[in-house]
């Protein structure tokens, strides 16, 4: 017997949401997290954020790109909380507004590598690389299509008719 997906389980007996979701939103809100960090710059806050997005067109664009994952984990807290019942269609479609913002992504990698001439940067690389591993998970875990079926259509509530 195996008793594995035990684990996938929380108190409530409501499928855990898996690490590799968060990894996958943290991913697509890159932008944001690079944008948070180079608030701890004091000296030189454009620095960081040249590092990574040599291209100002390209930093706004991963900032909008990113605020859709923003939104996709709030989505998440609220199935979490079970609350409020008006985000359970939103939630169910979620497996495609996360194609959409990897697909999106996937976009400003094409647009990032025309605007570096076609040169090969590992950054980029490695982009296109989780871009890649991100798409096969999306379509690939059950984990993944268990949790986003675990939030029923009707659901009932204690004490009420």
């Amino acid at each position: 017997m195996n008793f594995s997906n035990i684990t996938w389980l929380d108190d409530k007996g409501h499928i855990k949401p898996p690490l590799y979701l968060y990894l996958i939103l943290v991913y697509i809100a890159r932008g944001w997290c690079i944008f948070i960090a180079s608030l701890t710059q004091s000296s030189d806050r454009a620095g960081l954020v040249a590092l990574f997005y040599p291209h100002k067109s390209d930093f706004i664009m991963a900032l909008m790109a990113g605020f859709g994952a923003l939104l996709v984990y709030g989505v998440v807290i609220a199935e979490r909380k079970r609350s409020p019942i008006w985000v359970r269609p939103i939630f169910g479609q979620l497996k495609w507004v996360l194609l959409l913002l990897l697909s999106i992504d996937g976009g400003l990698l094409i647009e990032r590598t025309i605007n570096s001439h076609y040169l090969y940067n590992w950054s980029m690389g490695l982009d296109a690389l989780l871009l890649f591993w991100s798409l096969i998970y999306l379509f690939k875990s059950k984990r993944l299509s268990y949790y986003f079926d675990d939030w029923p259509k009707e659901q009932r509530f204690p004490g009420k008719v």
